[in-house]
């Protein structure tokens, strides 16, 4: 028996949001590096203990120690202090591949980050509505980073 075909609305993810923060281009790429590695969280609070070697073909992954843990991405593109960009499948444990990018403008009294999040594969409804919360939780992080107020 053999099952319908997906339509491509199923089979995609986009999410684009900006923020403004108010901090200088290099404050606010660090604050980046930092809230999507070692201040990661997850819904609970609790850290993911994520590292990233923050170079081309570096891994964005989640350490659980004596060599264990999930690969969450690589570093595709890196150009300090405007550009960082993921190729990977993410949190995600099925068919699918995510591009995430951060773009870091300078505007007047600090610095716009464009982010763009796109996906292909078979993402469930759940896992949808969960990351435009999830990025915009952690844009939010970053921003408070940058301009001197890190989470706790």
């Amino acid at each position: 028996m053999s099952t319908p075909a997906s339509t491509a609305h199923e089979l995609t993810l986009s999410i684009s949001q900006e923020v403004r923060v108010n901090a200088s281009l290099e404050a606010t790429f660090a604050a980046i590096l930092d809230e999507m590695g070692p201040r990661f969280a997850g819904e609970d609070g609790k850290p993911l203990r994520m590292k990233i070697e923050a170079r081309p073909g570096g891994r964005w992954y989640r350490d659980l120690g004596d060599d264990n843990g999930h690969l969450w991405g690589h570093v595709q593109a890196i150009k300090r202090p405007t550009l960082l960009e993921f190729t990977g499948p993410l949190f995600m444990s099925y068919a699918a591949v995510s591009n995430i990018q951060y773009r870091l403008s300078p505007v007047d009294g600090g610095t716009l980050i464009t982010f763009k999040h796109s996906a292909v594969g078979l993402v469930p409804e759940e896992d949808r509505t969960g990351m435009f919360e999830g990025w915009a939780d952690l844009l939010e992080g970053v921003r408070r980073n940058a301009e001197g107020g890190a989470r706790t």
